[in-house]
């Protein structure tokens, strides 16, 4: 069935080009609910994500709130709180950096064979502050030697039952400590820390874990300063949305 069309020509316009296209319709995207926002990062996470979003239209300040958990090093933002469509969550973090992690410093589950720590210490030799006393550790470690000591000797309790004690002591010639020059946490600068080599006995088998007093107080620093100063930040920033400690 032929269709009249009326066509009118713009002002000062003589001449129009019609181009009829025949078939079905381009098929319209089906409409999608928006991507939800989930960002994890650093401790500065929250504070970088509201100096940049605030009086964007993104949220209200009133439908944001912030969970803090000092413990665990974490400020936890929530916006669009009652959208479901709209809701949204940035955590920023306090967390060890992943190569503190790989020389497991104050974790009790990792535990190096002498060798074994004298090679991955010659392949991380970069954060040592000394690269001689570096390259002497691994040496030391790959031609590890240790005299294990039993002994034993009798105790007496408080109660005043005696008992017997076995003990076994390790001589070596591996140094007590060492310093390494690494960022304890991630997105951190790097710190020199003193390292500690604790032996663990197994029959005449020695293997060791590394602890580091230094780094264990820094984390716990960190946490007590770093959160405080983020804190401050975000109300200057936002100042009407609540934060909570929990």
């Amino acid at each position: 069935m032929a269709k009249e069309l009326e066509i009118h020509c713009a002002p000062g316009q003589d001449k129009l080009t019609v181009v009829q296209l025949e078939g079905d319709a381009p098929k319209q995207l089906d409409e999608k609910a928006p991507v939800a926002v989930e960002i994890k990062g650093t401790i500065g996470a929250v504070q970088e994500y509201l100096s940049k979003r605030v009086n964007s239209g993104q949220f209200e300040q009133k439908d944001c709130h912030i969970l803090v958990n000092r413990d665990k090093g974490v400020i936890h933002l929530i916006f669009n709180e009652r959208d479901a469509y709209r809701m949204g969550q940035v955590a920023g973090v306090i967390e060890t950096n992943p190569k503190f992690d790989e020389f497991g410093i104050n974790n009790s589950s990792i535990v190096w064979q002498p060798a074994e720590l004298g090679l991955f210490i010659k392949m991380n030799r970069t954060y040592f502050p000394d690269r001689n006393q570096c390259m002497e550790l691994v040496s030391t470690l790959m031609n590890f030697t240790a005299t294990v000591n039993s002994s034993l000797q009798n105790s007496i309790k408080q109660n005043g039952d005696r008992g017997d004690e076995f003990r076994q002591t390790v001589n070596s010639n591996l140094p007590e400590s060492f310093k390494l020059m690494i960022p304890v946490l991630k997105g951190g600068k790097p710190e020199e820390i003193d390292v500690e080599t604790f032996a663990k006995i197994s029959g005449r088998d020695v293997t060791f874990v590394l602890i580091s007093p230094d780094a264990a107080a820094l984390i716990e620093e960190i946490k007590a300063t770093e959160i405080d100063a983020q804190l401050t930040a975000i109300r200057e920033i936002a100042p009407d949305i609540a934060i909570i400690e929990v």
